[in-house]
């Protein structure tokens, strides 16, 4: 297995020195029949090297507690016989409501383990959103901690599958203690013998024509993260660097990006998780804890950069990954100025992540390209029959089936899942077209996803909860240009009769969304209509919305 470790580097598959038609070209992934997340990131490296750091803790008091690859492996093994001793095992759904700690990495190991599946949940979520993901994924198991625990409680009746849920700062009515469970467990535990395409990973997917879907994701997950994370971050790792990204942990920027290329590489992640995102306490931690390598999204970008040019002294970058949304001149130009590299955009989705990057070691990004299409990727613009289309035409940008990032199917829906396919070709919903040199272009999203601050909401889940107020008729929801955030979500409301619109009842149904869905998704714009467009089927025609709302 010790060639496993070898092989993740991807030193000898994408070595130093050759130019980008060349890693191209010869590039092979890795083919191990045995692969498992837990001894990938920390299981081989904790037996070859026990003491090397791992993860550096950073609270909200800033305080700092350092893990060593063996103390995680540990502790991950104890959560993994814990979990056992309740009847979780193979297959089996582990969800995880925290922000970025060590107990959150320790879930997701213990689980990966077992052959069980996590479920990372965003700790901003209301009740309804969690209980829709707990209840569609059934999971048995669920982490949490003190803050997140009261929205459990109350959902709790409505998940029978629920058997067991830990709370990890300690015992609380309604939950056992996580700690008190680790001390009771065995530091031994035989890891389960998955292949990468066992599952391993439910990510769920923004809603646009309907509930959200449960991207199901096997072990396989890690190798395809790991060409454009390595190129992006400019050969990665170099010796003594340390990686981090303020992006939570239950996304898969935050998840795949960054921290499971850093494990797996054997380089240090810092876990520390802003409630409220702070460019100069950002740029403070980067300096404090000599962070040289960090994935970004574009609006915490454009924050740094409104932030004094005094709050960058200490910071030492070499690399900055960047996706979710185009970064545009302005940023890249910045970046140069201010932190002295080129910011790599990347782009993926939930369903099949990071196949297009920019390489800044290897040639000059384009302004508004998302890049080229990563060693082992195949990407193409192609028609509505799935046919390729010759450069410069725009259409859907498609990746070829086999990529190990690719999802193994949407958990419980095999309908939704073969509509996702045309032939070969996982269609990614969004438009753009590529130039003859094989730089994309992203040019808008064809499934009415709203990117806010680097979360991609779907509008159907906004809208059912909108519909569930005792004001509401119909609502729509879209995104609309935001300078900060790149779009907000705005809601566009038809009210039942007799309801008069007011400013107030606008607030109402924005703290009506956040209260049961999550902040992020709120809307930070209402508007009441007297009729919503739709098509002869029925469907809400968002893009007319949205055009409409632009021309204003």
């Amino acid at each position: 297995m010790s060639r496993l470790l070898d092989a993740l580097t991807l030193e000898d598959a994408l070595p130093r020195g050759r130019d980008w038609a060349s890693l191209r070209a010869g590039f092979r992934w890795p083919q191990p029949s045995r692969l498992n997340l837990a001894e990938a990131l920390v299981g081989l490296r904790a037996e070859a090297e026990p003491d090397r750091l791992a993860l550096r803790h950073l609270d909200a008091a800033g305080r700092a507690t350092d893990w060593s690859f063996r103390a995680l492996d540990r502790a991950a093994c104890r959560l993994a016989n814990g979990l056992a001793a309740h009847g979780v095992g193979r297959g089996d759904r582990v969800a995880v409501l925290l922000g970025q700690s060590p107990e959150t990495l320790i879930t997701h190991l213990a689980t990966y383990r077992l052959g069980a599946v996590i479920v990372p949940l965003f700790t901003p979520f209301g009740e309804e959103a969690l209980a829709f993901r707990l209840g569609d994924s059934a999971a048995a198991a669920l982490v949490t901690d003190r803050a997140n625990l009261p929205k459990i409680v109350a959902i709790r009746d409505r998940l029978p599958d629920l058997r067991l849920v830990l709370c990890a700062d300690g015992p609380v009515e309604g939950a056992e203690s996580l700690p008190d469970f680790l001390a009771r467990g065995r530091d031994a535990h035989a890891c389960a013998a998955t292949s990468p395409d066992d599952p391993a990973l439910i990510a769920y997917t923004s809603g646009t024509t309907g509930p959200p879907k449960g991207a199901l994701h096997g072990h396989r997950v890690l190798l395809g993260h790991l060409p454009a994370a390595r190129l992006a971050h400019d050969f990665a790792p170099r010796p003594g660097e340390v990686f981090w990204t303020p992006s939570d942990w239950a996304w898969m920027g935050g998840l795949c990006n960054l921290l499971m290329p850093a494990l797996a590489w054997g380089a240090p992640v810092l876990s520390h998780r802003m409630e409220k995102f702070d460019p100069e306490r950002a740029f403070r931690v980067m300096a404090d804890h000599h962070v040289a390598s960090a994935f970004l999204a574009p609006t915490a970008l454009r924050l740094m950069r409104g932030a004094p040019a005094a709050a960058r002294a200490g910071a030492r970058l070499r690399t900055v990954g960047a996706a979710g949304e185009s970064l545009g001149a302005e940023l890249l130009d910045w970046g140069r100025e201010a932190l002295g590299l080129t910011i790599a955009e990347f782009y993926g989705q939930t369903e099949c992540n990071k196949v297009l990057t920019n390489a800044p070691a290897l040639f000059a990004p384009k302004p508004g390209s998302t890049g080229r299409p990563a060693p082992g990727a195949d990407v193409a613009v192609i028609d509505s029959a799935g046919r390729p289309l010759p450069a410069g035409e725009t259409g859907e940008i498609a990746v070829r089936r086999g990529h190990p990032s690719m999802f193994l199917g949407y958990w419980r829906r095999p309908d939704r899942t073969a509509e996702k396919f045309v032939g070969d070709w996982m269609r990614t919903g969004d438009e753009g077209r590529a130039d003859g040199e094989g730089h994309f272009f992203f040019s808008s999203r064809a499934d009415d996803v709203i990117t806010s601050s680097g979360y991609r909401i779907g509008p159907s889940e906004i809208e059912d909860c909108l519909g569930g107020h005792p004001a509401v008729a119909m609502a729509a929801a879209v995104g609309l240009p935001d300078p900060l955030r790149g779009e907000i979500v705005a809601a566009f409301v038809v009210l039942r009769p007799g309801v008069e619109p007011a400013a107030a009842l606008g607030d109402a149904l924005a703290a009506h969304v956040r209260s049961r869905l999550g902040a992020h998704v709120a809307p930070r714009r209402v508007s009441f209509v007297d009729a919503l467009p739709l098509t002869a089927t029925g469907k809400i025609m968002r893009r007319e919305i949205r055009r409409a709302a632009l021309a204003q």
